[in-house]
C-alpha cells in the first residue's frame, strides 16, 4: 500500500484573468476612465453608490466583452443578465459589486498554447466562461492609515476563467502570454499589469497521479507580472506537496504572494459561493443580444496572431521563431507586413526587424509607434546596404542614427559621413599598408593555402578606410595585389 511519502502528486491550476476594458466611460455611468487622474476626481452618484442612482449598461463594455469571447472561441449568450456579489471592501462603496454569477455573456471557449503533449499534439486549455464586472475602488496604504481613491470604482472589466486544465508553472505561463497576445490584438485593453488593467488569481491544487477529484483549491493573489505568478504556482505546488506528504491537510484559504520573501502567505480563508449572497441585480433588466450584432463584431475582428502566424510561415517562407516573434504584438507584425510589400525579400526584413529593430525597443522600453523609424525608411536603409553604398557596421550605426533623428537613410548617411564611395587611390594605398603590416603573418597564411586568412586582412582594410569601402569590393583587389 502507498504511503503520503510515496505518492506521486499531480498540480492543477485554473487562472482567472480580469482584463479592464478600454472604454472611455465606466461600465454602468459616464464618469471618464483616466489612469492617473487626480484622487475621486473622475466620480458620480452610481459609482459612489448614492441612494436613488440608477445604473445604465453601456454598449462599448458588451462590444468589447463580445470580442474577446469571439477570439477565445466562446459561445455567446444570447440573452444576459448582471447580479449583485455582496461582499464589504473600504474601497467597494455600494457594500456589492454588480457582475455575472450564472449567467456569463461569454462560455465554453478554448485556447491553443504555443507548447505540445508528448504524442506532439498542441496542448488546449479550456475558458469555462468571461463575463462582465465592475471594478472597486484603489486603497493606498501608508503610515498606519488607509487612503481611498474611488476612480477606479465602476471601471469596466472582464473576467476570463479557465478550466483546471493547466499542470505546471510553464503551462500557465504560456497560457498567460498567448492571451495577452490575442487581447493586444484586438485593441481591447491597455492590458498593463503595473496600471492594473490586466491582473491574475491562480488557483492551485494538487492531487495523487493518475485521481479524478481534485484536491483542495488555494487561490493565490497579488501577482504583479507573468514570472510571478509562474513564480508563485511552483512555490505553492511544493508547499501544497510537502504538506500533504507529511501527513497534514490542506484548508482552502486565499494566499497572496510576497514578491520579496519569493513566498506565499495565508489572507484569508478563501469564501464559497453563498457567502456573497448573489442575487440578481434589481436595477438592470435582461439584455437579448442580437445575432447580427455578433455577426457584425466577427466581421470586424482582427486577423489573429495564430492564423497570421500560419499565413507567415507558409507565404513568406520564415523560420518558425521568426515568425512566432513577429506576430507576437499586432503593431509589429503590421510594420513589417508593410515593409515587405516596399521590398520583396521577407527573409530579410525578418531580420532586421527581429534583429536591430527589436534590441532597439527592448532597449529603450518602448513600443513600435515609439520608435522614430518607418516601414519605408528601414527599407531606404537595405537598399544602400544591396547598393553597396553601406556595409553591415555602418549600415547599424546609420540606422542608430535614424531611430533618433527620424531622418531617412540617405540623409543620416550623408550626415554622418558614412556613405561609401571607392576612391580608389585611397583603396589601394590601404591595401598595400595592410600588407606590409600583415607580411609575416597574415598574408603569408594566405599565401599557403589559409583562406580564412583573407578575411581578417579584408577587415584591415575597411578599417584604414573608416568603414567607407564595401567588403565584396575589397577582396577580389586585395586577391590580386597579393598574387602579385
Amino acid at each position: 500500500m502507498a504511503t503520503a511519502t510515496t505518492i506521486k502528486y499531480e498540480p492543477v491550476i485554473g487562472l482567472e484573468v480580469h482584463v479592464q476594458l478600454k472604454t472611455k466611460t465606466k461600465a454602468f455611468c459616464s464618469c471618464k476612465v483616466e489612469f492617473g487622474a487626480p484622487a475621486n476626481s473622475h466620480t458620480c452618484p452610481v459609482c459612489l453608490g448614492l441612494p436613488g442612482a440608477l445604473p445604465v449598461l453601456n454598449k462599448e463594455v458588451v462590444t468589447l466583452a463580445i470580442k474577446v469571447g469571439l477570439a477565445l472561441n466562446c459561445q455567446i449568450a444570447h440573452r444576459i443578465k448582471f447580479d449583485r456579489k455582496n461582499y464589504f471592501y473600504p474601497d467597494l462603496p455600494k457594500g456589492y459589486q454588480i457582475t455575472q454569477y450564472d449567467g456569463p455573456i461569454c462560455f465554453d471557449g478554448i485556447l491553443e498554447l504555443p507548447i505540445h503533449d508528448a504524442s506532439g499534439a498542441p496542448r488546449n486549455c479550456r475558458v469555462t466562461r468571461a463575463h462582465l464586472e465592475e471594478d472597486a475602488g484603489k486603497s493606498i496604504h501608508l503610515e498606519g492609515s488607509t487612503l481611498i481613491d474611488l476612480n477606479r470604482a465602476g471601471t469596466a472589466l472582464v473576467e476570463i476563467v479557465s478550466a483546471p486544465d493547466l499542470r505546471s508553472a510553464e503551462e500557465a505561463h504560456a497560457y498567460l502570454t498567448t492571451l495577452k497576445r490575442n487581447l493586444s490584438y484586438l485593441d481591447v485593453s491597455e492590458l498593463s499589469m503595473e496600471k492594473g488593467s490586466l491582473r491574475c488569481d491562480a488557483n492551485i491544487s494538487i492531487k495523487p497521479e493518475g485521481a479524478i477529484k481534485l484536491g483542495t483549491r488555494v487561490e493565490v493573489k497579488n501577482m504583479n507580472s507573468f514570472k510571478s505568478v509562474a513564480s508563485a504556482i511552483r512555490f505553492e505546488i511544493e508547499r501544497q506537496t510537502k504538506v500533504v506528504s507529511a501527513g497534514g491537510t490542506l484548508h482552502q484559504e486565499t494566499r497572496l504572494w510576497d514578491e520579496d520573501q519569493l513566498c506565499t502567505r495565508a489572507m484569508r480563508s478563501k469564501e464559497e459561493a453563498n457567502d456573497y449572497r448573489y442575487f440578481p441585480e434589481p436595477d438592470l433588466s435582461w439584455f437579448n443580444i442580437d445575432r447580427k450584432w455578433v455577426e457584425q463584431i466577427q466581421s470586424s475582428l482582427p486577423e489573429l496572431p495564430e492564423k497570421r502566424l500560419l499565413r507567415f510561415l507558409d507565404d513568406y517562407k520564415l523560420e518558425r521563431g521568426e515568425a512566432e516573434f513577429l506576430v507576437s504584438e499586432r503593431e509589429l507584425a503590421e510594420f513589417f507586413e508593410h515593409a515587405v510589400k516596399l521590398y520583396q525579400k521577407p527573409r530579410k526584413v525578418a531580420a532586421w526587424v527581429a534583429g536591430e529593430f527589436s534590441h532597439a525597443m527592448q532597449e529603450r522600453a518602448i513600443g513600435v509607434k515609439g520608435l522614430k523609424i518607418t516601414p519605408a525608411a528601414l527599407i531606404g536603409l537595405m537598399d544602400l546596404l544591396d547598393a553597396g553604398k553601406l556595409n553591415n557596421v555602418t549600415a547599424k550605426e546609420v540606422f542608430a542614427a535614424m531611430l533618433d533623428s527620424g531622418e531617412d537613410a540617405l540623409a543620416v548617411a550623408r550626415r554622418l559621413n558614412k556613405l561609401i564611395e571607392q576612391d580608389s587611390g585611397a583603396v589601394d594605398k590601404a591595401i598595400i599598408e595592410v600588407m606590409l603590416e600583415f607580411a609575416d603573418k597574415a598574408v603569408a597564411d594566405y599565401k599557403a593555402g589559409k583562406d580564412v586568412a583573407l578575411g581578417f586582412l579584408v577587415g584591415q582594410v575597411v578599417r584604414k578606410l573608416k568603414g567607407k569601402a564595401n567588403p565584396k569590393e575589397i577582396a577580389p583587389l586585395l586577391t590580386k595585389a597579393i598574387r602579385g
